[in-house]
């Protein structure tokens, strides 16, 4: 049963909700400010449903916080509009966001599309009887190596502190090098949506990676943006 960390500070809205998810069978700990938050979490929750407008300490403080010790998924809450929150929430490493008010589906399909990725992970590390056979399951490319086992991303032996959304995103971008992905099949296959009109979720994520990846030895850029058609990891000149 996967354990959720559900943060709001509506009452009425969080226990309603906490009901909804109890019924498609999550383990539902319950905290109303970010402050109770960063006391409850430990590595037992499988993902947090995190607000963003919370008294004591907010949702975006709240997240800078976990990302320090923590990453477990975490899926923001925000009110419709506040372009703001999302797009600061999704650099600083949030796994996706979902609108107030937002349907009681919706949110149950995100969260397991979300848990499905990390769950697919750790499957592929539980697979690996020792370490040193899943050292020998990796990929790499122009000087990066990727251990899908244990979802470490490394460039030239340096750890790239990949979030897990960062993680799965260069995977399958280093699979199809010279490739061009649609922002359609990457929101698909990593976030598990739809794309919709104004979704910049994968386009944060893409700009989180730049970020932290170093400039390459050959000096080309890592990834290419074509407009209108989506992402291509690039080959060559």
């Amino acid at each position: 049963m996967a354990k959720i960390l559900l943060v709001d500070d509506d009452v009425e809205l969080t226990e309603l909700l906490a009901e909804v998810l109890n019924i498609e069978g999550f383990d539902v700990e319950l905290a109303y400010n970010g402050e109770e938050a960063l006391k409850l979490l430990n590595f037992s929750h499988d993902i947090v449903l995190l607000d963003v407008m919370m008294p004591v300490l907010n949702g975006i403080e709240t997240l800078k916080q976990i990302r320090k010790s923590f990453s477990t998924p975490v899926l923001m809450l925000t009110a419709r509009g506040d372009d703001i929150d999302r797009v600061l929430g999704l650099e600083l490493g949030a796994d996706d966001y979902l609108s107030k008010p937002f349907n009681d589906r919706e949110l149950v399909a995100r969260i397991k599309a979300i848990l499905r990725r990390t769950q697919n992970q750790s499957t592929a590390l539980s697979a690996s009887s020792n370490i040193e056979k899943d050292d020998n399951k990796h990929l790499e490319f122009g000087g990066i190596t990727l251990y899908p086992g244990r979802q470490q991303a490394l460039y030239l032996e340096r750890d790239l502190d990949l979030t897990g959304t960062e993680f799965a995103l260069l995977q399958i971008l280093i699979k199809h090098p010279g490739q061009i992905l649609s922002r359609e099949l990457l929101s698909l296959e990593i976030l598990g949506k739809r794309l919709t009109p104004f979704d910049r979720a994968i386009d944060m994520h893409i700009s989180n990676l730049r970020k932290k990846l170093p400039e390459r030895a050959d000096n080309l850029p890592w990834f290419k943006t074509l407009r209108g058609r989506g992402y291509l990891l690039v080959t060559e000149k």
